[in-house]
C-alpha cells in the first residue's frame, strides 16, 4: 500500500478538526462539503474505510506517534 506524506496527512488532520469545529459552529453546507471532502481523502490516504479509523490510522502515521496515542484498547 502507498503510504500518504507525513506532510499531507499532517494538513488534512488540521483541515478536519478545523472544519468540524466549523460545523458545529455554522454548519453551512460549504462547510459540510468541504469537510466530507477532507474525510475522503483521509480515508483514502490511509486506506480505511470511515473516518475515525482513518483519524487515527493517520495520527500513528505521523512524526512522533506513541503506541498509546488514540488506543482502541480500552482498560
Amino acid at each position: 500500500m502507498l503510504m500518504a506524506h507525513p506532510a499531507v496527512l499532517r494538513k488534512l488532520v488540521e483541515q478536519h478538526d478545523t472544519l468540524r469545529i466549523l460545523c458545529a459552529e455554522d454548519g453551512t453546507s460549504e462547510a459540510r462539503q468541504r469537510m466530507e471532502d477532507v474525510a475522503y481523502a483521509l480515508c483514502v490516504s490511509t486506506g480505511t474505510r470511515d473516518i475515525d479509523a482513518a483519524l487515527i490510522a493517520a495520527r500513528h502515521q505521523l512524526p512522533g506517534a506513541r503506541p498509546e496515542d488514540d488506543s482502541l484498547v480500552t482498560a
